[in-house]
């Protein structure tokens, strides 16, 4: 009996992966093994780096708050102690937007705690 191997399901595969390489270079583009090893490393590259992501946002709202809270004679550390003391529950994320975009109100977060 002849071996059966379902080519056209097999192609479907191979295509659906090689438009997904589309743009990048030489081999990477093209060939069926190269293309699909960069494929699979790029996938996990985007699935670690959605964590880092996270990580460096934060880490760049804690800079941007930090900087602004001592323009107003606080470290970030007492900030966000006086913060949670008063029970103003604002994120990171929201604080670093007041202090880069609105100044003046970030300023009267700060009045509010001292």
């Amino acid at each position: 009996m002849p071996r059966s191997v379902n080519a056209v399901a097999s192609r479907a595969r191979r295509k659906k992966i090689l438009k997904q390489t589309r743009g990048y270079f030489l081999a990477r583009a093209n060939v069926w093994t190269v293309a699909k090893n960069t494929y699979e490393k790029g996938l996990t590259y985007a699935y670690r780096d959605r964590k880092t992501k996270k990580r460096n946002f934060r880490s760049l709202w804690i800079q941007r708050i930090n900087a602004a809270a001592r323009m107003h004679g606080l470290t970030y550390s007492q900030f966000i102690g006086k913060l949670a003391a008063s029970n103003i529950q604002l994120n990171r994320k929201v604080l670093a937007d007041l202090a880069m975009n609105h100044p003046q109100a970030f300023e009267a977060i700060v009045k509010s705690l001292k």
